[in-house]
């Protein structure tokens, strides 16, 4: 036992000697943006510069939606580019449209409640945002509780959901909130991106990042306008042919013409805005998506998937960051030789990917220690978006 706990022992202390090492204080300060934070040690690796001057460059909005598979890092890396932007005067805002939210965690603030939320120990505005849908889908079920569905119906609207409320007629909408459908976590993210593209609140803000949901979820929320935009032409065309239908009845029997119908309207309403956050997503010189991914053979293969799925849905994407390199270790620890060994194995792939390998290649460096605070994220900002 004790010549087993020796030689973890040894492998723990050569295993850390090559990693990018950071110490906090012995005295942790509960405000974590006066936490002190010092740099012990930097290992060498890959000279993989992010670009940043000119992510940073012009005074025009610009947004960043960081994805990938789940538990590569993505927050960390959204959070730290966010703090990076604020830090070289942009007012910025980092949102959150994971239903499994770790933003808060990551800054060390509470930032849950659905609403922006300052943060602080950074040069100009920051604020942070985690999207609640469990948060609005409560709100709309005590207004109908208190008011009724017609005033569900009205709060549906201010947030950008007063066509799903119509669509849903007579429908007992504080009911139906109970069990929502498929879709509406990506809906209400949806309606959040509609307010930061047309409300006032928002003007204030030249960078905006996403911290995106795992893939999955991901991809669902990006194909959504293209889904509503088809759904909604079906319906305009299915009402354009009823109509004309009950018309021509209503002539054969004499009776008057038909009251004017003002859906059409709002369904057209509907698909013109939704249009517009299709463009958004779309369009290369507002919008930039960055996967974020680690050196593994599976998380890889996923984010050539992405990357594909991406391409086909015309989502601008210019670079991959690789998170959690081992750089090279300067001792004889077998175990971080074969796994450095197995990570540029994987990096390999990535160079030779059809898919991944058009895209500038960020390598981030493992950490031996968790980034959590702005100062942490100062930090990796530093070391990653170069």
């Amino acid at each position: 036992m004790r010549i087993a706990a020796a030689l973890l022992h040894k492998c723990k202390t050569q295993c850390f000697q090559g990693y990018i090492s950071i110490s906090t204080s012995a005295s942790i300060s509960t405000n974590p943006y006066t936490t002190f934070f010092q740099v012990r040690r930097v290992a060498n690796y890959a000279d993989t510069a992010a670009g940043f001057e000119e992510m940073a460059s012009g005074s025009h909005r610009r947004y960043y939606m960081l994805g990938g598979k789940g538990g590569v890092g993505k927050t960390s890396c959204a959070a730290s580019l966010a703090v990076k932007f604020a830090n070289h005067g942009h007012p910025t805002l980092v949102v959150s449209t994971d239903p499994a939210h770790s933003l808060s965690d990551s800054f060390a603030q509470d930032l849950a409640g659905g609403s922006l939320v300052a943060v602080q120990g950074v040069d100009s505005p920051l604020y942070a945002l985690e999207i609640n849908p469990e948060k609005t889908r409560e709100e709309f079920r005590t207004v109908s509780q208190a008011k009724g569905d017609s005033e569900v119906k009205n709060l549906m609207s201010s947030m950008g959901l007063g066509m799903l409320a119509d669509q849903l007629g007579d429908l007992k909408l504080g009911e139906l909130l109970d069990t929502p459908p498929p879709g509406m976590d990506e809906a209400i993210a949806i309606s959040k991106v509609l307010q930061f593209v047309e409300s006032q609140e928002y003007n204030m803000f030249t960078r905006i990042i996403f911290d995106t949901a795992p893939t999955g979820h991901t991809l669902r929320l990006l194909s959504l306008p293209d889904f509503m935009d088809a759904s909604i032409g079906k319906m305009m065309k299915m009402k354009k042919k009823l109509a004309s239908a009950t018309s021509a009845i209503k002539s054969m029997f004499g009776k008057g013409e038909m009251p004017q119908d003002t859906t059409s309207d709002k369904l057209e309403q509907l698909r013109e805005r939704m249009a517009k956050v299709r463009d958004l997503f779309r369009n290369s010189d507002t919008t930039e998506f960055i996967i974020v991914t680690i050196p593994t053979v599976m998380a890889i293969s996923e984010s050539s998937r992405l990357r594909a799925s991406l391409k086909k849905e015309n989502v601008p994407v210019q670079k991959l960051v690789v998170n959690q390199v081992l750089p090279l270790s300067a001792s004889d620890c077998k175990f971080c030789a074969m796994k450095r060994k197995d990570q540029m194995r994987a990096i390999e792939i990535i160079e030779n990917d059809p898919e991944l390998a058009s895209l500038r290649l960020i390598q981030a460096p493992l950490m031996d220690v968790e980034i959590r605070g702005v100062p942490a994220l100062k930090f990796m900002g530093d070391m990653v978006w170069r």
